[in-house]
């Protein structure tokens, strides 16, 4: 289908594109890669009247390696996420993990800050960065602000971000050596969400434990971090399926997304304590 007929806004900076969002208000959005608001506009789900596209701001682009902090721009695509090789040396497991993200095509165009910000419970990168403990920084009408990956996912399609914020960078704080990191996904065709994804890390006497697609938010637990910093496989399995939620849908019933979680987040486990050290 055609989308219904929208005025097309390319802003040059961050605040010009806030200035956009405050004039037009409910009418307007940001598109960065679009590959979640332009098929509902074409299937006539969404309908805006005003699209801010975020393509022609250098202030959202490039990646930061530093000793202790990654800093992500928004608008970097999958695809430099995945030729970055400063970033692969730094967190393997983001690499990793943008590999499995749709395909190519995808990839060369989709944005880690789109992925992030919409809060669609499918996507990959939400749960990614709440295991490596990320903060997303906000900017709006009322200046900026800095909020935890963990906090920032309040429901399907629903997160901290006001309206009238757009979410510009991503810093993530580089895990210490000896950490061992790993990402696994089972999904039923290339291209597809995943049926449930599970990011570690583990070592050093420390452990992080995250899950997609397993409830209406990603699922970070604090219990089976601990229980996995512990040494407690057993009981980090345990908590995190006592953690999701998943629903019936086209990808299985309960039972089996749980089964599946859970073989998913064992493979993830075993992966990562064999990279450590």
């Amino acid at each position: 289908m055609i989308p219904a007929g929208f005025e097309y806004h390319r802003p040059g900076d961050i605040a010009s594109a806030i200035g956009i969002l405050q004039e037009h208000g409910d009418e307007a959005r940001v598109i960065a890669g679009g590959h979640s608001l332009i098929p509902m506009m074409k299937l006539r789900m969404a309908e805006m009247g005003h699209l801010v596209d975020l393509q022609a701001i250098d202030e959202l682009k490039g990646i930061e390696v530093g000793a202790d902090t990654v800093t992500l721009g928004a608008m970097v695509t999958q695809h430099e996420l995945i030729t970055h090789e400063g970033l692969a040396a730094a967190i393997p497991l983001i690499r990793e993990a943008a590999l499995q993200i749709a395909d190519p095509q995808v990839r060369y165009v989709g944005t880690v800050g789109g992925n992030v910000a919409n809060g669609d419970p499918g996507n990959d990168m939400p749960g990614l960065m709440q295991c490596l403990n990320a903060t997303f920084d906000l900017s709006g009408p009322d200046g900026n602000r800095s909020v935890a990956a963990r906090e920032f996912y309040e429901a399907a399609y629903f997160t901290a971000r006001e309206d009238e914020e757009i979410l510009t960078r991503i810093s993530i704080p580089v895990p210490s050596a000896g950490v061992g990191q790993a990402y696994e996904k089972q999904k039923r065709k290339i291209g597809d969400y995943a049926t449930a994804a599970a990011a570690v890390m583990v070592g050093n006497g420390t452990a992080s434990v995250a899950m997609t697609n397993l409830a209406d938010t990603p699922v970070w637990s604090e219990g089976a971090s601990a229980a996995l910093a512990d040494g407690d496989v057993n009981g980090c399995v345990a908590a995190m399926l006592d953690a999701i939620d998943p629903v019936a849908d086209n990808r299985g019933p309960v039972e089996f997304k749980k089964h599946v979680a859970g073989v998913m987040l064992r493979r993830a486990i075993d992966r990562a304590q064999s990279r450590a050290g």
